[in-house]
């Protein structure tokens, strides 16, 4: 608390604050030792401090029940005159009559009222609390609030405490409201009023601590308030430099709760030219209005007088500059003159001897706050178009630069602090423009002396400010550089954010020339990492695996060697991926197989790794069967030796590996089938287990070698998609941390390859998804939304594009929403239904004209791809339109007006009566009719299957007919229209 001066006393509560300070004292004071065994005496102090205590909450309790009686007593007292005032009002007195005249009726009143309102009775009003009381009293309140302790009462006494005219009263009481009152509390429009009028009286003092308060508090109902208000004292020619710049911090701060709020206007082109202030060096003779923080202002209360001092300029520039960048985020146009501005007063710091900005010198940096504001201001852009403007940033930055590789001129950590903080912030915005590559590549330079400074927080960010600077093709090379320097961070550093780090920026500067390196140190490091960043290793080493490898069994090793470190962290996403690539690589199968089969000889297997292997060798398991090392019996024994440790999940998938060794080994298949009939399995607890071996064992044993060999046939390839390991990261990461990243990565790695390569557009043929692509899980993209089917009799798909290609063809529904995706991305699904999905994965690089023809038919679940190059001749609105027909023969839907009762128990007779047999409980919709059948003739037998779907608001029909013949699929639909 303040020290008490002789001219404003409040020595009640220094005496106060000097007994709970005494009892504090007394409870943290050592104890000595007791004699006897060497130990301290335990009882009598926990005693003595408990007493302490004790005495403490005692005396804060006597002292809240005086300050509770003195505001009850001056609140009876008001409450008598408000009385006395209203009768008086009511018989309507004079009061602009002489004294005697006023003072009559008065007593007459009193004495109505009040009749023993005399004697000692009448000295209550001599009891009414005078400011120095209220403000003493409040400010005791607040240091026992501080203390911890609950206040309830003595918020009216502080808002009475603002319309006081003394500058120490009405601070106590807006320090109280910052500190106590909450934000949806009821006295809100009490002090809204308060601070109104002290808004309008000019005072800059009494303005200074309102808009403190505003800040400080900060509710939506002040924002409603004084949102339109503050603004214009801002930029009013006749207010003092100390409160424009509480206006801009005030503003700041409602403009960070409540946006909506702060209307943009005109005061926005005025606010701006607050930078252009040509007068660095004025100083104005005003007021000072001291306040800090709430939690610790109270320490710097006092009851001085206002202090004259000197309050310089820069303040406001440096509020301001705070203002204009949050508001720059949001409406970029609005503020767009602020660059040329910020440049011009960057220049003038940054060029200007510390001799001639004394005044605003910390420690030989001149002005290090507002520069780094106005270099962060300037990061809210791109590189200035005015090449004067753009010239004079650049010299700027490289002066900062130069002034970095100076010889310090004080060996304070202040000194270094302060210009380390303008470079850090210079090379942020030498990143962000990324448009001067001898910038690009000094910064790097300069960061990387940084990476082996003793001083940890530097080395973080050097570390952090050098992931960035390796997205750049212009100093990726330099970056590179250092790489043994990270690795060797990696390995000796003691801080465990540092190397997460270094973890980082090894994963950005990462391409093919060294990931092999990379990936080695990163899964060495992976023994003995920290546990709470091992699972983004984990992801960032299978990225790189994938993203870099030139031989797919690099990538294999490498991932099996990940399991096998790091199993516990190897998410589902990592082990499904490589089961994709496997089965997408038939180059790989086999040494996958065979490599699998070696680790899963381990005495101790992680269970993903057990995962790994069932699959793999379920699939690919007879590509080894020729060794005799690896024979059918043998791996089934293998895998089953495991069995019985695995979780629930792993053992289903191991169970459907058996009944895919039955498929692709008959010599087993007795011992599998012993399996699947044991106890252990036909009666397991799990219902999932139960099921798979009786449906497995039954298959094994009904179903012909034919019918096994359709039903477990190998896994088809996979469609392309983007990785979902990397979409795990993006959601672990952030998006805008990855996506950047690797978008640059991406664009590298095509450098780095050589050539240019085709673009695919891939056109798939859509079938029924398999239970395992959904297992999988490979981050697919969600099916685009169709609009409604054609209404004519012709196929879905016939007239998804005009097949006209003369005419601008209309786009398929959906198509147009998709196609606005591609704006920000370069690959994804374009357009997508029932039967067709047509992806696009599109790379920008040289001028090429190559196409491939693409074969004219596509099989059920099969995908080819159209390699189309594009040259952009000129600039362009209107994007070009690629027409695509697809015409599935064999099916047809026609949608039609009912012509009988839409009955459900007559619709049913009649799909029986046609002769198909009607599936039940097949359809989502139950209300829907799906049917199935087969049409003999001497020759062929011809397969049907329909789809009757009724709309009964519209009365209408959907019929779908899908049969091995086209013409026999046109001919039903025809016919069953009729029927309903």
């Amino acid at each position: 608390m303040p020290a008490v001066s002789k001219g404003d006393g409040m020595r009640g509560l220094a005496v106060f604050i000097s007994d709970i300070r005494n009892y504090f004292e007394d409870e943290w004071r050592p104890r000595g030792f007791v004699c006897g065994p060497c130990s301290w005496s335990s009882s009598p102090s926990t005693t003595e401090n408990r007493k302490s205590k004790e005495a403490e909450i005692k005396r804060i309790n006597k002292e809240l029940a005086n300050i509770r009686s003195k505001f009850k007593v001056a609140l009876d007292v008001c409450l008598v005159w408000k009385v006395l005032l209203s009768t008086a009002r009511r018989n309507s007195f004079d009061r602009v009559q002489s004294p005697l005249n006023t003072q009559v009726p008065l007593c007459l009143a009193i004495s109505s009222i009040c009749p023993v309102f005399t004697g000692s009775s009448a000295t209550k009003c001599d009891k009414a609390l005078d400011g120095y009381s209220k403000k003493k009293y409040v400010c005791k309140l607040l240091f026992i609030f501080l203390l911890g302790h609950d206040i309830d009462f003595g918020h009216m006494e502080a808002v009475n405490l603002l319309s006081s005219n003394r500058y120490t009263e009405k601070q106590i009481g807006y320090l109280f409201i910052s500190v106590l009152v909450n934000s949806n509390s009821e006295l809100i429009r009490l002090i809204n009023n308060a601070i109104k009028n002290d808004l309008a009286s000019r005072n800059p003092t009494f303005m200074g601590l309102a808009l403190h308060c505003i800040a400080n508090v900060g509710s939506r109902e002040m924002a409603e308030a004084f949102a339109g208000e503050i603004p214009k004292i801002l930029v009013a020619g006749d207010t003092m430099d100390s409160v424009k710049q509480s206006a801009a911090l005030c503003l700041l701060r409602l403009y960070r709760t409540s946006p909506d709020l702060v209307p943009m206007g005109d005061w926005t082109s005025r606010v701006v030219h607050l930078l252009n202030d040509q007068h660095l060096l004025l100083q104005t003779h005003v007021h000072l209005c001291q306040w800090r923080r709430p939690e610790t202002l109270l320490s710097q209360l006092h009851a001085s007088k206002v202090s004259d001092v000197w309050v310089p300029r820069q303040g406001v520039v440096t509020a301001a500059t705070s203002l204009i960048t949050t508001l720059a985020q949001k409406n970029p146009e609005e503020f767009k003159t602020s660059v040329s501005l910020a440049v011009s007063r960057l220049s003038r710091i940054v060029t200007s001897a510390s001799t001639d900005l004394q005044d605003y010198t910390y420690y030989f940096v001149p002005a290090p706050w507002l520069s780094v504001k106005l270099l962060r201001l300037l990061q809210c852009y791109p590189p200035p178009e005015d090449p004067a403007v753009r010239g004079r940033l650049t010299e700027c930055l490289e002066t900062i630069l130069n002034k970095a590789q100076e010889p310090p001129k004080s060996k304070k950590v202040q000194h270094s602090n302060a210009k380390n903080a303008v470079l850090f912030e210079a090379i942020s915005l030498i990143i962000h423009h990324d448009s001067e590559p001898n910038l690009l590549v000094r910064a790097c330079n300069q960061l990387g002396q940084f990476l082996q400074h003793r001083e940890t927080n530097l080395r973080y960010l050097a570390l952090e400010s050098m992931c960035t600077l390796a997205s750049s093709e212009f100093s990726h090379e330099a970056v590179k550089t250092h790489i043994e320097t990270v690795i060797n961070a990696l390995k000796t550093e003691r801080d465990v954010s540092v190397r997460q780090r270094a973890v980082d920026l090894l994963y950005a500067m990462c391409d093919r020339s060294n990931a092999q390196q990379i990936v080695a140190e990163m899964l060495s490091y992976l023994e003995t990492a920290d546990y709470s960043i091992r699972e983004e290793i984990v992801l960032k080493v299978a990225i790189l695996a994938e993203k870099y490898a030139v031989d797919y069994t690099w990538y294999v090793d490498t991932i099996l060697n990940l399991i096998r470190i790091a199993g516990d962290y190897v998410s589902e996403e990592v082990w499904y991926r490589v089961i994709q690539i496997v089965i997408n690589r038939d180059d790989v199968q086999g040494y996958a197989a065979k490599t699998v089969f070696e680790a899963l000889q381990a005495p101790a297997c992680h269970e993903n790794l057990v995962k790994v292997g069932g699959y793999i060798l379920g699939e690919f398991g007879n590509l080894i069967a020729g060794d005799p090392r690896s024979s059918p019996l043998i791996q089934f024994n293998l895998l089953h030796s495991k069995f019985h440790l695995c979780s629930v999940p792993t053992r289903a998938l191991l169970l459907s590996t058996y009944i895919k060794f039955v498929n692709l080994f008959p010599e087993v298949k007795a011992t599998i089938q012993d399996v699947l009939r044991s106890d252990s399995q036909l009666k397991n607890a799990d219902v999932e287990l139960q099921q798979r071996a009786v449906e497995y064992l039954r298959l094994s044993t009904v179903a012909s070698t034919d019918i096994l060999a359709t039903v477990l046939e190998e896994m088809p390839p996979f469609p392309e998609r983007e990785s979902s390991i990397l979409a795990k990261l993006k959601k672990k990461k952030g998006p805008s941390t990855v996506t950047d990243l690797e978008e640059t990565k991406r664009e590298r790695s095509i450098d780095v390859n050589g050539g240019p390569e085709p673009v695919p557009a891939s056109t798939s043929a859509a079938s029924t998804p398999s239970p395992s692509a959904d297992l999988l899980g490979l981050g697919a993209v969600p099916p685009a939304p169709t609009g409604p089917p054609p209404s004519s009799g012709g196929g879905l798909l016939v007239d998804v594009f005009s097949d006209s290609a003369s005419a601008v063809a209309p786009l398929a529904p959906g198509s147009e929403d998709n196609f606005a995706r591609f704006v920000c991305k370069n690959n994804g699904v374009l357009f997508e239904n029932q039967l067709l999905q047509i992806g696009l994965k599109s790379e920008f690089r040289q001028n090429l004209a190559i196409t491939k023809p693409v074969d004219p038919t596509v099989d059920g679940g099969a995908q080819v791809q159209q390699v189309v190059n594009i040259e952009c001749i000129s600039d362009f609105t209107e994007a070009p339109v690629l027409n695509i027909q697809f015409s599935p023969q064999q099916e047809v839907q026609n949608i039609f007006k009912a012509k009988h009762p839409m009955d459900t128990e007559i619709t049913k007779a009649k799909i029986i009566g046609f002769g198909s047999a009607l599936l039940e409980e097949v359809d989502p919709n139950p209300a829907n009719f799906v049917g199935a059948g087969i049409i003999h003739t001497k020759t062929t037998q011809i397969g049907c299957l329909l789809r009757l779907e009724p709309n009964l608001q519209a009365q209408m029909y959907r019929l779908t007919l899908r049969t091995s013949k086209d013409t026999v699929s046109q001919r039903l639909c025809e016919l069953l229209s009729e029927q309903f």
